[in-house]
Protein backbone atom coordinates (compact mmCIF):
# COMPACT_ATOMS: atom_id res chain seq x y z
CA UNK A 1 0.00 0.00 0.00
CA UNK A 2 1.62 3.20 -1.18
CA UNK A 3 -0.57 5.68 0.63
CA UNK A 4 0.83 7.97 3.30
CA UNK A 5 -0.94 7.10 6.52
CA UNK A 6 -2.48 9.74 8.82
CA UNK A 7 -0.81 10.58 12.12
CA UNK A 8 -2.21 8.62 15.05
CA UNK A 9 -1.91 8.45 18.83
CA UNK A 10 -2.32 4.69 18.83
CA UNK A 11 -0.11 2.15 17.09
CA UNK A 12 0.10 1.86 13.30
CA UNK A 13 2.26 -1.00 12.03
CA UNK A 14 3.05 -1.73 8.36
CA UNK A 15 3.12 -5.24 6.91
CA UNK A 16 2.02 -6.75 10.23
CA UNK A 17 1.65 -10.56 10.32
CA UNK A 18 -1.79 -11.53 11.65
CA UNK A 19 -1.38 -15.22 12.44
CA UNK A 20 -0.54 -14.58 16.10
CA UNK A 21 -3.72 -12.49 16.47
CA UNK A 22 -6.08 -15.30 15.43
CA UNK A 23 -7.15 -18.34 17.40
CA UNK A 24 -6.27 -20.64 14.49
CA UNK A 25 -2.76 -19.13 14.27
CA UNK A 26 -2.67 -18.90 10.48
CA UNK A 27 -2.51 -16.18 7.87
CA UNK A 28 -0.32 -13.61 6.16
CA UNK A 29 0.30 -9.94 6.91
CA UNK A 30 -1.99 -6.93 6.77
CA UNK A 31 -0.75 -3.97 4.76
CA UNK A 32 -1.25 -2.01 7.98
CA UNK A 33 -2.49 -2.86 11.47
CA UNK A 34 -4.03 0.06 13.36
CA UNK A 35 -4.64 -0.16 17.10
CA UNK A 36 -6.34 3.14 18.00
CA UNK A 37 -5.85 4.76 21.39
CA UNK A 38 -9.54 5.68 21.76
CA UNK A 39 -12.66 6.55 19.78
CA UNK A 40 -11.40 10.01 18.85
CA UNK A 41 -8.15 8.56 17.53
CA UNK A 42 -10.10 6.06 15.43
CA UNK A 43 -12.49 8.69 14.09
CA UNK A 44 -9.70 11.10 13.12
CA UNK A 45 -7.77 8.30 11.40
CA UNK A 46 -10.72 7.12 9.32
CA UNK A 47 -11.65 10.68 8.38
CA UNK A 48 -8.13 11.31 7.09
CA UNK A 49 -7.64 7.92 5.43
CA UNK A 50 -8.04 8.09 1.63
CA UNK A 51 -11.49 6.72 0.74
CA UNK A 52 -10.07 4.11 -1.67
CA UNK A 53 -8.14 2.40 1.14
CA UNK A 54 -10.04 -0.62 2.43
CA UNK A 55 -10.44 -1.19 6.16
CA UNK A 56 -11.19 -4.42 7.99
CA UNK A 57 -12.27 -4.33 11.64
CA UNK A 58 -10.87 -7.33 13.47
CA UNK A 59 -11.87 -8.54 16.91
CA UNK A 60 -9.84 -11.04 18.88
CA UNK A 61 -9.61 -13.39 15.89
CA UNK A 62 -11.80 -16.09 17.44
CA UNK A 63 -13.94 -16.61 14.34
CA UNK A 64 -11.51 -15.86 11.54
CA UNK A 65 -9.28 -17.41 8.91
CA UNK A 66 -6.78 -14.92 7.49
CA UNK A 67 -5.62 -16.33 4.17
CA UNK A 68 -1.92 -17.00 3.65
CA UNK A 69 -1.40 -14.06 1.25
CA UNK A 70 -2.53 -11.58 3.87
CA UNK A 71 -5.00 -8.69 3.80
CA UNK A 72 -4.77 -5.74 1.40
CA UNK A 73 -6.31 -3.29 3.82
CA UNK A 74 -5.84 -1.43 7.06
CA UNK A 75 -6.85 -3.95 9.72
CA UNK A 76 -8.30 -2.18 12.76
CA UNK A 77 -7.98 -3.97 16.06
CA UNK A 78 -9.49 -2.38 19.16
CA UNK A 79 -7.73 -2.77 22.50
CA UNK A 80 -7.79 -1.42 26.02
CA UNK A 81 -9.35 1.89 25.05
CA UNK A 82 -12.46 0.00 24.00
CA UNK A 83 -13.13 -2.59 26.70
CA UNK A 84 -14.94 -0.60 29.41
CA UNK A 85 -18.08 -2.15 30.92
CA UNK A 86 -20.71 0.08 32.54
CA UNK A 87 -23.73 -1.20 34.48
CA UNK A 88 -27.05 0.64 34.26
CA UNK A 89 -30.34 0.09 36.08
CA UNK A 90 -31.57 -2.69 33.79
CA UNK A 91 -28.77 -3.04 31.32
CA UNK A 92 -25.11 -2.82 30.47
CA UNK A 93 -22.91 -0.98 27.99
CA UNK A 94 -19.72 -2.68 26.85
CA UNK A 95 -16.87 -1.58 24.65
CA UNK A 96 -16.47 -3.57 21.46
CA UNK A 97 -13.18 -5.07 22.68
CA UNK A 98 -14.70 -6.39 25.92
CA UNK A 99 -14.76 -10.19 25.92
CA UNK A 100 -18.20 -11.79 25.78
CA UNK A 101 -17.40 -13.95 28.79
CA UNK A 102 -16.27 -10.94 30.84
CA UNK A 103 -19.47 -9.06 30.02
CA UNK A 104 -21.55 -12.06 31.09
CA UNK A 105 -19.72 -12.27 34.43
CA UNK A 106 -19.96 -8.54 35.13
CA UNK A 107 -23.65 -8.59 34.27
CA UNK A 108 -24.25 -11.55 36.59
CA UNK A 109 -22.45 -9.73 39.41
CA UNK A 110 -25.05 -6.96 39.00
CA UNK A 111 -27.98 -9.39 38.83
CA UNK A 112 -28.43 -9.05 35.07
CA UNK A 113 -28.93 -12.16 32.94
CA UNK A 114 -26.64 -12.22 29.91
CA UNK A 115 -25.51 -15.73 30.76
CA UNK A 116 -25.74 -16.96 27.15
CA UNK A 117 -22.68 -14.83 26.35
CA UNK A 118 -20.49 -16.78 28.79
CA UNK A 119 -19.62 -19.62 26.42
CA UNK A 120 -19.39 -17.55 23.23
CA UNK A 121 -15.75 -16.96 22.24
CA UNK A 122 -14.63 -13.53 21.17
CA UNK A 123 -15.50 -9.93 21.89
CA UNK A 124 -18.66 -7.84 21.89
CA UNK A 125 -18.03 -6.16 18.55
CA UNK A 126 -17.83 -9.48 16.77
CA UNK A 127 -20.79 -10.87 18.71
CA UNK A 128 -22.96 -7.98 17.53
CA UNK A 129 -21.75 -8.21 13.96
CA UNK A 130 -22.67 -11.88 13.68
CA UNK A 131 -25.68 -11.80 16.03
CA UNK A 132 -24.01 -14.44 18.15
CA UNK A 133 -26.15 -16.75 20.21
CA UNK A 134 -26.55 -20.07 21.97
CA UNK A 135 -29.02 -21.86 24.22
CA UNK A 136 -31.87 -20.28 22.27
CA UNK A 137 -30.79 -16.68 22.93
CA UNK A 138 -29.19 -14.19 20.58
CA UNK A 139 -27.65 -10.73 20.66
CA UNK A 140 -30.79 -9.56 18.81
CA UNK A 141 -32.87 -10.44 21.89
CA UNK A 142 -30.99 -8.07 24.18
CA UNK A 143 -29.32 -5.40 22.03
CA UNK A 144 -30.59 -1.82 22.41
CA UNK A 145 -28.12 0.17 20.31
CA UNK A 146 -24.53 0.36 19.18
CA UNK A 147 -21.99 3.11 18.79
CA UNK A 148 -19.98 3.05 15.56
CA UNK A 149 -17.40 5.07 13.72
CA UNK A 150 -18.21 5.15 10.02
CA UNK A 151 -15.65 4.70 7.28
CA UNK A 152 -15.79 8.48 6.86
CA UNK A 153 -14.86 9.02 10.51
CA UNK A 154 -18.29 10.02 11.81
CA UNK A 155 -19.37 8.86 15.26
CA UNK A 156 -22.93 7.53 15.23
CA UNK A 157 -25.43 5.68 17.40
CA UNK A 158 -27.50 3.05 15.62
CA UNK A 159 -30.57 1.35 17.14
CA UNK A 160 -30.65 -2.42 17.06
CA UNK A 161 -33.47 -2.31 14.50
CA UNK A 162 -31.14 -0.64 11.98
CA UNK A 163 -28.88 -3.71 11.92
CA UNK A 164 -31.48 -6.17 10.57
CA UNK A 165 -30.07 -8.86 12.87
CA UNK A 166 -30.68 -12.38 11.63
CA UNK A 167 -29.13 -15.78 12.26
CA UNK A 168 -25.37 -15.18 12.24
CA UNK A 169 -25.58 -11.93 10.27
CA UNK A 170 -26.21 -8.20 10.45
CA UNK A 171 -26.43 -5.22 8.09
CA UNK A 172 -23.66 -2.93 9.31
CA UNK A 173 -22.72 -0.01 7.06
CA UNK A 174 -19.71 -0.86 4.87
CA UNK A 175 -16.46 -0.04 6.67
CA UNK A 176 -18.14 0.94 9.94
CA UNK A 177 -16.34 -0.02 13.14
CA UNK A 178 -18.43 -0.97 16.18
CA UNK A 179 -16.94 0.69 19.26
CA UNK A 180 -19.57 -0.07 21.94
CA UNK A 181 -22.93 -1.76 22.44
CA UNK A 182 -25.74 -1.33 24.96
CA UNK A 183 -27.91 -4.21 26.13
CA UNK A 184 -31.02 -4.61 28.24
CA UNK A 185 -31.13 -7.70 30.41
CA UNK A 186 -33.66 -9.45 32.66
CA UNK A 187 -33.02 -9.42 36.39
CA UNK A 188 -31.74 -12.47 38.20
CA UNK A 189 -30.10 -13.58 41.40
CA UNK A 190 -26.32 -13.14 41.01
CA UNK A 191 -25.43 -16.52 42.54
CA UNK A 192 -28.04 -18.30 40.44
CA UNK A 193 -26.68 -16.66 37.30
CA UNK A 194 -23.11 -17.64 38.12
CA UNK A 195 -24.23 -21.20 38.86
CA UNK A 196 -26.00 -21.32 35.52
CA UNK A 197 -22.85 -20.21 33.72
CA UNK A 198 -20.75 -22.81 35.54
CA UNK A 199 -23.16 -25.51 34.37
CA UNK A 200 -23.00 -24.17 30.79
CA UNK A 201 -19.20 -24.26 30.84
CA UNK A 202 -19.20 -27.84 32.11
CA UNK A 203 -21.49 -28.91 29.27
CA UNK A 204 -19.43 -27.03 26.69
CA UNK A 205 -16.12 -28.48 27.84
CA UNK A 206 -17.57 -32.00 27.70
CA UNK A 207 -18.59 -31.66 24.05
CA UNK A 208 -16.22 -29.16 22.39
CA UNK A 209 -12.43 -29.27 21.84
CA UNK A 210 -11.65 -26.27 24.03
CA UNK A 211 -7.97 -27.20 24.42
CA UNK A 212 -7.36 -27.23 20.66
CA UNK A 213 -6.68 -24.34 18.28
CA UNK A 214 -10.09 -23.76 16.73
CA UNK A 215 -12.37 -20.89 15.73
CA UNK A 216 -15.58 -22.22 17.22
CA UNK A 217 -18.31 -23.55 14.95
CA UNK A 218 -17.10 -23.81 11.37
CA UNK A 219 -20.48 -23.79 9.63
CA UNK A 220 -23.91 -22.37 10.38
CA UNK A 221 -26.62 -24.83 11.29
CA UNK A 222 -28.74 -25.64 8.21
CA UNK A 223 -31.75 -25.44 10.52
CA UNK A 224 -31.17 -21.68 10.75
CA UNK A 225 -30.85 -21.42 14.53
CA UNK A 226 -28.44 -22.25 17.33
CA UNK A 227 -28.71 -25.19 19.67
CA UNK A 228 -31.17 -24.51 22.46
CA UNK A 229 -29.52 -26.86 24.93
CA UNK A 230 -32.91 -28.33 25.84
CA UNK A 231 -33.66 -32.03 25.93
CA UNK A 232 -36.11 -31.67 23.03
CA UNK A 233 -33.55 -29.95 20.79
CA UNK A 234 -33.62 -31.70 17.41
CA UNK A 235 -30.23 -32.60 15.93
CA UNK A 236 -31.57 -33.36 12.45
CA UNK A 237 -30.36 -30.17 10.76
CA UNK A 238 -27.40 -29.36 12.95
CA UNK A 239 -24.11 -28.82 11.15
CA UNK A 240 -22.25 -31.36 13.28
CA UNK A 241 -24.84 -34.04 12.45
CA UNK A 242 -24.82 -33.57 8.67
CA UNK A 243 -21.00 -33.45 8.70
CA UNK A 244 -20.85 -36.68 10.67
CA UNK A 245 -23.45 -38.33 8.45
CA UNK A 246 -21.29 -37.42 5.43
CA UNK A 247 -18.35 -39.26 7.00
CA UNK A 248 -16.26 -36.16 7.65
CA UNK A 249 -15.74 -36.33 11.41
CA UNK A 250 -11.98 -36.44 11.92
CA UNK A 251 -11.23 -35.64 8.25
CA UNK A 252 -7.83 -34.02 7.68
CA UNK A 253 -5.94 -31.94 5.15
CA UNK A 254 -2.37 -30.98 5.96
CA UNK A 255 -2.38 -29.76 9.56
CA UNK A 256 -6.14 -29.12 9.56
CA UNK A 257 -8.72 -31.50 11.00
CA UNK A 258 -12.44 -31.65 11.67
CA UNK A 259 -12.42 -32.45 15.36
CA UNK A 260 -13.07 -36.00 16.49
CA UNK A 261 -14.77 -34.51 19.57
CA UNK A 262 -17.14 -32.17 17.69
CA UNK A 263 -17.38 -32.56 13.93
CA UNK A 264 -18.32 -28.90 13.31
CA UNK A 265 -15.11 -27.67 14.94
CA UNK A 266 -12.12 -27.27 12.62
CA UNK A 267 -8.79 -27.39 14.42
CA UNK A 268 -5.17 -26.62 13.64
CA UNK A 269 -3.41 -29.77 14.77
CA UNK A 270 -0.05 -28.09 14.18
CA UNK A 271 1.51 -26.55 11.12
CA UNK A 272 -1.75 -25.97 9.25
CA UNK A 273 -1.88 -23.22 6.66
CA UNK A 274 -4.95 -21.11 6.01
CA UNK A 275 -5.22 -22.97 2.70
CA UNK A 276 -5.32 -26.33 4.55
CA UNK A 277 -8.17 -25.09 6.72
CA UNK A 278 -10.20 -23.49 3.96
CA UNK A 279 -9.73 -26.39 1.54
CA UNK A 280 -10.77 -28.88 4.24
CA UNK A 281 -13.85 -26.78 4.88
CA UNK A 282 -14.73 -26.75 1.19
CA UNK A 283 -14.23 -30.51 1.04
CA UNK A 284 -16.65 -30.87 3.95
CA UNK A 285 -19.19 -28.66 2.17
CA UNK A 286 -18.90 -30.75 -1.00
CA UNK A 287 -19.25 -34.06 0.81
CA UNK A 288 -22.27 -32.84 2.79
CA UNK A 289 -23.94 -31.60 -0.39
CA UNK A 290 -23.29 -34.91 -2.13
CA UNK A 291 -24.65 -36.84 0.84
CA UNK A 292 -27.69 -34.78 1.82
CA UNK A 293 -28.19 -32.04 -0.75
CA UNK A 294 -27.60 -29.41 1.95
CA UNK A 295 -25.32 -26.43 1.25
CA UNK A 296 -23.43 -25.59 4.42
CA UNK A 297 -22.64 -21.91 4.91
CA UNK A 298 -19.40 -20.86 6.56
CA UNK A 299 -19.71 -19.37 10.02
CA UNK A 300 -15.98 -18.68 10.24
CA UNK A 301 -15.07 -15.52 8.34
CA UNK A 302 -12.38 -15.92 5.69
CA UNK A 303 -10.56 -12.77 4.59
CA UNK A 304 -7.58 -11.76 2.50
CA UNK A 305 -5.80 -13.27 -0.46
CA UNK A 306 -4.62 -16.77 -1.12
CA UNK A 307 -0.85 -16.97 -1.40
CA UNK A 308 -0.88 -17.46 -5.17
CA UNK A 309 -2.97 -14.30 -5.57
CA UNK A 310 -0.53 -12.02 -3.77
CA UNK A 311 1.38 -9.84 -6.17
Amino acid sequence: MLHTMPDVRGTLTPNRPLADLTWLRVGGPADWLFQPADVEDLAAFLAALPPEVAVFPMGVGSNLIVRDGGVRAVVIRLGRGFNAITIQANGITAGAAALDAHVARKAADAGLDLTFLRTIPGSIGGAVRMNAGCYGQYIADVLVEIQVVTRQGQQMTLPAAALDLQYRQSALPEGAVIVAASFRAPQGNPQDLHDKMTEQLTRRDASQPMKERSAGSTFRNPAGFSSTGRADDSQALKAWKVIEDAGMRGATRGGAQMSEMHSNFMINKGGATAADLEELGEEVRNRVFQHSGLSLEWEIRRVGERLAEKQ
